[in-house]
Protein backbone atom coordinates (compact mmCIF):
# COMPACT_ATOMS: atom_id res chain seq x y z
CA UNK A 1 0.00 0.00 0.00
CA UNK A 2 1.51 3.31 -1.11
CA UNK A 3 4.36 1.85 -3.15
CA UNK A 4 4.87 -0.67 -5.94
CA UNK A 5 5.53 -4.11 -4.40
CA UNK A 6 8.81 -5.98 -4.61
CA UNK A 7 8.80 -9.39 -6.29
CA UNK A 8 8.43 -11.18 -2.95
CA UNK A 9 5.69 -8.82 -1.78
CA UNK A 10 3.81 -9.37 -5.03
CA UNK A 11 4.13 -13.14 -4.64
CA UNK A 12 2.84 -12.91 -1.06
CA UNK A 13 -0.10 -10.80 -2.20
CA UNK A 14 -1.00 -13.18 -5.02
CA UNK A 15 -0.85 -16.12 -2.61
CA UNK A 16 -3.05 -14.32 -0.08
CA UNK A 17 -5.53 -13.51 -2.85
CA UNK A 18 -5.68 -17.17 -3.89
CA UNK A 19 -6.42 -18.27 -0.32
CA UNK A 20 -9.29 -15.83 0.28
CA UNK A 21 -11.74 -16.59 -2.49
CA UNK A 22 -14.36 -18.95 -1.07
CA UNK A 23 -17.88 -17.53 -1.16
CA UNK A 24 -20.23 -18.83 1.56
CA UNK A 25 -22.68 -21.30 0.04
CA UNK A 26 -25.54 -19.34 1.60
CA UNK A 27 -24.58 -16.30 -0.52
CA UNK A 28 -24.53 -18.42 -3.67
CA UNK A 29 -27.93 -19.79 -2.65
CA UNK A 30 -29.26 -16.22 -2.46
CA UNK A 31 -28.00 -15.60 -6.00
CA UNK A 32 -29.60 -18.83 -7.20
CA UNK A 33 -32.92 -17.83 -5.63
CA UNK A 34 -33.11 -14.66 -7.73
CA UNK A 35 -35.20 -14.47 -10.91
CA UNK A 36 -33.18 -15.50 -13.95
CA UNK A 37 -33.82 -12.11 -15.53
CA UNK A 38 -32.18 -10.32 -12.58
CA UNK A 39 -29.44 -7.95 -13.74
CA UNK A 40 -25.92 -9.20 -12.79
CA UNK A 41 -25.08 -5.86 -11.16
CA UNK A 42 -28.16 -5.99 -8.96
CA UNK A 43 -27.22 -9.54 -7.99
CA UNK A 44 -23.66 -8.42 -7.19
CA UNK A 45 -24.98 -5.65 -4.93
CA UNK A 46 -27.15 -8.17 -3.09
CA UNK A 47 -24.33 -10.69 -2.80
CA UNK A 48 -21.85 -8.14 -1.44
CA UNK A 49 -24.40 -6.92 1.10
CA UNK A 50 -25.09 -10.48 2.21
CA UNK A 51 -21.41 -11.03 2.99
CA UNK A 52 -21.67 -8.64 5.93
CA UNK A 53 -23.82 -11.24 7.69
CA UNK A 54 -21.03 -13.79 7.50
CA UNK A 55 -18.09 -11.51 8.34
CA UNK A 56 -19.23 -9.17 11.14
CA UNK A 57 -15.57 -8.60 11.98
CA UNK A 58 -15.39 -6.52 8.79
CA UNK A 59 -16.92 -3.55 10.59
CA UNK A 60 -14.17 -0.99 11.42
CA UNK A 61 -16.23 0.30 14.35
CA UNK A 62 -15.57 -3.10 15.95
CA UNK A 63 -12.07 -3.85 14.67
CA UNK A 64 -10.40 -0.49 14.05
CA UNK A 65 -7.74 -0.01 11.37
CA UNK A 66 -6.56 -3.62 11.52
CA UNK A 67 -9.72 -4.66 9.70
CA UNK A 68 -8.20 -4.01 6.28
CA UNK A 69 -5.50 -6.67 6.66
CA UNK A 70 -7.93 -9.43 5.75
CA UNK A 71 -10.98 -7.69 4.34
CA UNK A 72 -9.21 -5.91 1.49
CA UNK A 73 -7.83 -9.21 0.22
CA UNK A 74 -11.05 -11.13 0.74
CA UNK A 75 -13.30 -8.55 -0.92
CA UNK A 76 -11.19 -8.23 -4.02
CA UNK A 77 -11.24 -11.95 -4.67
CA UNK A 78 -14.79 -12.81 -3.61
CA UNK A 79 -16.42 -10.16 -5.82
CA UNK A 80 -15.67 -11.82 -9.20
CA UNK A 81 -16.95 -15.16 -7.89
CA UNK A 82 -20.27 -13.54 -6.96
CA UNK A 83 -20.39 -11.67 -10.28
CA UNK A 84 -19.75 -14.87 -12.21
CA UNK A 85 -22.43 -16.68 -10.20
CA UNK A 86 -24.90 -13.90 -11.05
CA UNK A 87 -24.06 -14.16 -14.75
CA UNK A 88 -24.36 -17.95 -14.73
CA UNK A 89 -27.70 -17.70 -12.91
CA UNK A 90 -29.02 -15.47 -15.69
CA UNK A 91 -27.85 -18.10 -18.19
CA UNK A 92 -29.54 -20.86 -16.19
CA UNK A 93 -26.25 -22.45 -15.11
CA UNK A 94 -24.94 -23.38 -11.63
CA UNK A 95 -22.18 -21.30 -9.97
CA UNK A 96 -18.53 -22.28 -10.40
CA UNK A 97 -15.90 -21.67 -7.72
CA UNK A 98 -12.54 -20.29 -8.81
CA UNK A 99 -9.25 -22.23 -8.92
CA UNK A 100 -6.34 -21.17 -6.71
CA UNK A 101 -3.73 -21.79 -9.43
CA UNK A 102 -5.18 -19.30 -11.92
CA UNK A 103 -4.69 -15.54 -12.09
CA UNK A 104 -7.45 -13.04 -11.37
CA UNK A 105 -8.38 -12.60 -15.06
CA UNK A 106 -7.92 -16.29 -15.87
CA UNK A 107 -10.33 -17.19 -13.10
CA UNK A 108 -12.92 -14.85 -14.49
CA UNK A 109 -12.80 -16.66 -17.81
CA UNK A 110 -12.68 -20.04 -16.10
CA UNK A 111 -15.76 -19.38 -13.98
CA UNK A 112 -17.94 -18.17 -16.86
CA UNK A 113 -16.72 -20.58 -19.55
CA UNK A 114 -15.62 -23.86 -17.95
CA UNK A 115 -19.00 -25.23 -16.78
CA UNK A 116 -17.06 -26.62 -13.81
CA UNK A 117 -14.56 -28.57 -15.92
CA UNK A 118 -11.42 -28.20 -13.80
CA UNK A 119 -9.17 -29.12 -16.73
CA UNK A 120 -10.41 -26.13 -18.76
CA UNK A 121 -7.62 -23.70 -19.67
CA UNK A 122 -8.55 -20.07 -20.42
CA UNK A 123 -6.92 -18.49 -23.47
CA UNK A 124 -3.85 -16.64 -22.06
CA UNK A 125 -4.11 -13.85 -24.66
CA UNK A 126 -7.74 -13.19 -23.77
CA UNK A 127 -6.85 -13.30 -20.07
CA UNK A 128 -4.17 -10.68 -20.68
CA UNK A 129 -6.67 -8.45 -22.52
CA UNK A 130 -9.11 -8.79 -19.64
CA UNK A 131 -6.35 -8.02 -17.16
CA UNK A 132 -5.53 -4.76 -18.94
CA UNK A 133 -9.20 -3.77 -19.10
CA UNK A 134 -9.58 -4.45 -15.39
CA UNK A 135 -6.49 -2.33 -14.67
CA UNK A 136 -7.93 0.60 -16.62
CA UNK A 137 -11.25 0.36 -14.79
CA UNK A 138 -9.81 -0.30 -11.32
CA UNK A 139 -9.47 3.33 -10.23
CA UNK A 140 -10.50 6.72 -11.58
CA UNK A 141 -10.30 9.16 -8.68
CA UNK A 142 -13.45 10.55 -7.03
CA UNK A 143 -16.10 9.34 -9.45
CA UNK A 144 -19.75 8.86 -8.51
CA UNK A 145 -19.50 5.28 -7.24
CA UNK A 146 -16.24 5.82 -5.35
CA UNK A 147 -17.77 8.84 -3.63
CA UNK A 148 -20.86 6.79 -2.75
CA UNK A 149 -18.68 4.06 -1.25
CA UNK A 150 -16.71 6.59 0.80
CA UNK A 151 -19.87 8.28 2.05
CA UNK A 152 -21.04 4.96 3.40
CA UNK A 153 -17.70 3.97 4.92
CA UNK A 154 -17.40 7.37 6.64
CA UNK A 155 -20.36 6.39 8.83
CA UNK A 156 -18.49 3.31 10.06
CA UNK A 157 -20.40 0.62 8.18
CA UNK A 158 -18.72 -2.67 7.31
CA UNK A 159 -16.71 -2.74 4.11
CA UNK A 160 -19.17 -5.02 2.31
CA UNK A 161 -21.98 -2.50 2.72
CA UNK A 162 -19.68 0.30 1.53
CA UNK A 163 -18.59 -1.69 -1.53
CA UNK A 164 -22.18 -2.70 -2.31
CA UNK A 165 -23.14 0.98 -2.26
CA UNK A 166 -20.40 1.79 -4.74
CA UNK A 167 -21.47 -1.04 -7.02
CA UNK A 168 -25.06 0.18 -6.77
CA UNK A 169 -23.96 3.60 -8.00
CA UNK A 170 -22.00 2.16 -10.92
CA UNK A 171 -25.20 0.37 -11.95
CA UNK A 172 -26.58 3.65 -13.32
CA UNK A 173 -26.65 4.32 -17.10
CA UNK A 174 -24.59 7.50 -16.69
CA UNK A 175 -21.78 5.59 -14.94
CA UNK A 176 -20.89 1.91 -15.42
CA UNK A 177 -24.13 1.30 -17.27
CA UNK A 178 -22.77 3.42 -20.12
CA UNK A 179 -20.96 0.37 -21.54
CA UNK A 180 -24.24 -1.50 -21.83
CA UNK A 181 -25.95 1.59 -23.23
CA UNK A 182 -23.25 1.88 -25.92
CA UNK A 183 -23.78 -1.72 -27.05
CA UNK A 184 -27.54 -1.14 -27.16
CA UNK A 185 -26.97 2.00 -29.24
CA UNK A 186 -24.72 0.25 -31.76
CA UNK A 187 -27.19 -2.64 -32.00
CA UNK A 188 -30.02 -0.19 -32.62
CA UNK A 189 -28.07 1.54 -35.40
CA UNK A 190 -27.39 -1.86 -36.92
CA UNK A 191 -25.64 -0.91 -40.14
CA UNK A 192 -23.15 1.68 -41.34
CA UNK A 193 -25.73 3.06 -43.77
CA UNK A 194 -27.95 4.21 -40.89
CA UNK A 195 -25.24 6.29 -39.19
CA UNK A 196 -25.99 9.63 -40.95
CA UNK A 197 -29.62 9.38 -39.86
CA UNK A 198 -28.54 8.54 -36.30
CA UNK A 199 -26.08 11.45 -36.20
CA UNK A 200 -28.81 13.86 -37.23
CA UNK A 201 -31.20 12.50 -34.60
CA UNK A 202 -28.51 13.04 -31.95
CA UNK A 203 -27.95 16.62 -33.09
CA UNK A 204 -31.72 17.17 -32.96
CA UNK A 205 -31.74 15.75 -29.42
CA UNK A 206 -33.98 12.86 -30.34
CA UNK A 207 -31.37 10.23 -29.45
CA UNK A 208 -28.43 9.99 -27.08
CA UNK A 209 -24.86 9.35 -28.21
CA UNK A 210 -23.43 6.83 -25.74
CA UNK A 211 -19.71 6.13 -25.34
CA UNK A 212 -18.67 9.71 -26.16
CA UNK A 213 -17.59 12.51 -23.85
CA UNK A 214 -16.32 12.54 -20.28
CA UNK A 215 -16.67 14.80 -17.26
CA UNK A 216 -12.87 15.00 -16.89
CA UNK A 217 -11.37 14.35 -20.32
CA UNK A 218 -12.13 17.20 -22.71
CA UNK A 219 -10.41 15.44 -25.59
CA UNK A 220 -9.80 11.80 -26.50
CA UNK A 221 -9.99 9.52 -23.44
CA UNK A 222 -6.47 7.97 -23.33
CA UNK A 223 -7.97 4.71 -22.10
CA UNK A 224 -10.20 4.60 -25.17
CA UNK A 225 -7.21 4.36 -27.52
CA UNK A 226 -5.84 1.41 -25.56
CA UNK A 227 -9.20 -0.37 -25.52
CA UNK A 228 -9.56 0.05 -29.28
CA UNK A 229 -6.23 -1.76 -29.81
CA UNK A 230 -7.31 -4.49 -27.40
CA UNK A 231 -10.57 -4.90 -29.32
CA UNK A 232 -8.67 -5.59 -32.52
CA UNK A 233 -6.54 -8.18 -30.71
CA UNK A 234 -9.64 -9.94 -29.37
CA UNK A 235 -11.19 -9.97 -32.84
CA UNK A 236 -8.01 -11.52 -34.27
CA UNK A 237 -8.53 -14.42 -31.83
CA UNK A 238 -12.31 -14.83 -31.80
CA UNK A 239 -13.32 -13.37 -35.14
CA UNK A 240 -14.45 -9.88 -36.01
CA UNK A 241 -17.44 -8.59 -34.09
CA UNK A 242 -19.98 -7.31 -36.68
CA UNK A 243 -20.77 -4.19 -34.66
CA UNK A 244 -17.15 -3.02 -34.89
CA UNK A 245 -17.87 -1.78 -38.42
CA UNK A 246 -20.68 0.36 -37.06
CA UNK A 247 -18.51 1.58 -34.17
CA UNK A 248 -15.58 2.56 -36.42
CA UNK A 249 -17.85 4.37 -38.86
CA UNK A 250 -19.71 6.16 -36.06
CA UNK A 251 -16.42 7.29 -34.52
CA UNK A 252 -15.20 8.70 -37.85
CA UNK A 253 -18.52 10.42 -38.52
CA UNK A 254 -18.65 12.05 -35.09
CA UNK A 255 -15.01 13.17 -35.13
CA UNK A 256 -15.48 14.86 -38.50
CA UNK A 257 -18.70 16.66 -37.55
CA UNK A 258 -18.36 20.21 -36.24
CA UNK A 259 -21.27 19.67 -33.84
CA UNK A 260 -19.34 17.06 -31.86
CA UNK A 261 -15.94 18.69 -32.31
CA UNK A 262 -17.22 21.97 -30.85
CA UNK A 263 -18.62 20.13 -27.84
CA UNK A 264 -15.41 18.10 -27.41
CA UNK A 265 -17.26 14.80 -27.65
CA UNK A 266 -14.64 12.11 -28.23
CA UNK A 267 -14.89 8.33 -27.73
CA UNK A 268 -14.31 7.32 -24.12
CA UNK A 269 -13.25 4.03 -22.54
CA UNK A 270 -16.81 2.68 -22.70
CA UNK A 271 -17.11 2.95 -26.48
CA UNK A 272 -15.05 -0.12 -27.41
CA UNK A 273 -15.06 -1.94 -24.05
CA UNK A 274 -18.53 -3.33 -24.59
CA UNK A 275 -17.53 -4.83 -27.94
CA UNK A 276 -14.72 -6.72 -26.24
CA UNK A 277 -17.06 -8.09 -23.58
CA UNK A 278 -19.60 -9.00 -26.25
CA UNK A 279 -17.02 -10.83 -28.37
CA UNK A 280 -15.76 -12.73 -25.31
CA UNK A 281 -19.29 -13.67 -24.29
CA UNK A 282 -19.23 -12.02 -20.86
CA UNK A 283 -21.46 -9.22 -19.56
CA UNK A 284 -20.16 -5.66 -19.53
CA UNK A 285 -21.37 -5.38 -15.94
CA UNK A 286 -18.23 -7.28 -14.89
CA UNK A 287 -16.26 -4.03 -14.97
CA UNK A 288 -17.89 -3.23 -11.62
CA UNK A 289 -15.75 -5.91 -10.00
CA UNK A 290 -12.62 -4.22 -11.34
CA UNK A 291 -13.60 -0.87 -9.79
CA UNK A 292 -13.87 -2.54 -6.38
CA UNK A 293 -10.07 -2.32 -6.22
CA UNK A 294 -10.42 1.46 -6.29
CA UNK A 295 -13.17 1.44 -3.68
CA UNK A 296 -10.98 -0.59 -1.34
CA UNK A 297 -7.96 1.67 -1.87
CA UNK A 298 -10.01 4.75 -0.95
CA UNK A 299 -11.61 2.84 1.94
CA UNK A 300 -8.24 1.92 3.40
CA UNK A 301 -6.94 5.45 2.90
CA UNK A 302 -9.90 6.78 4.87
CA UNK A 303 -9.18 4.32 7.69
CA UNK A 304 -5.55 5.43 7.81
CA UNK A 305 -6.51 9.09 8.10
CA UNK A 306 -7.12 9.99 11.77
CA UNK A 307 -9.04 13.09 10.67
CA UNK A 308 -11.65 11.13 8.72
CA UNK A 309 -15.13 12.17 9.80
CA UNK A 310 -18.60 11.31 8.64
CA UNK A 311 -19.30 13.02 5.34
CA UNK A 312 -22.03 15.63 5.28
CA UNK A 313 -22.04 17.82 2.16
CA UNK A 314 -23.48 21.31 2.43
CA UNK A 315 -26.80 21.95 0.75
CA UNK A 316 -27.97 25.21 -0.81
CA UNK A 317 -31.63 25.83 0.02
CA UNK A 318 -33.64 27.14 -2.92
CA UNK A 319 -37.18 26.86 -1.55
CA UNK A 320 -39.59 29.47 -0.20
CA UNK A 321 -37.70 31.82 2.12
CA UNK A 322 -40.41 32.31 4.74
CA UNK A 323 -43.57 30.27 5.09
CA UNK A 324 -46.03 30.41 8.00
CA UNK A 325 -47.66 27.25 9.25
CA UNK A 326 -51.29 26.65 8.32
CA UNK A 327 -53.56 24.11 9.93
CA UNK A 328 -54.65 21.31 7.60
CA UNK A 329 -58.27 22.50 7.74
CA UNK A 330 -57.22 25.91 6.38
CA UNK A 331 -55.21 24.67 3.38
CA UNK A 332 -56.44 24.62 -0.22
CA UNK A 333 -55.28 22.60 -3.20
CA UNK A 334 -52.25 24.17 -4.85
Amino acid sequence: YGNLPSQSQLADWEFAISQNSAVPQEVLDIIQAMPREAHPIGALVTGMNALSFFYPEANPSLMGQGVYKSQQIRDKQIAPTIAAAAYLRKAGKPPVQRLSNLSYAENFLYMVESMGNRSYKPNPRLARVLDIIFLMHAEHEMNCSTAASLHLSSSGVDVYTAVAGGVGAIYGPLHGGAVEATINMLTEIGTVEKIPEFIESVKNRKRKLSGFGHRIYRNYDPRGKIVKKLANEVFSILGREPLIEVADALEKAALSDEYFIKRKLYPNVDFYSGLIYRAMGIPSSFLATARIAGYLAHWRESLDNPETKIMRPQQVYNGVWLRHYQAVSERTDQ
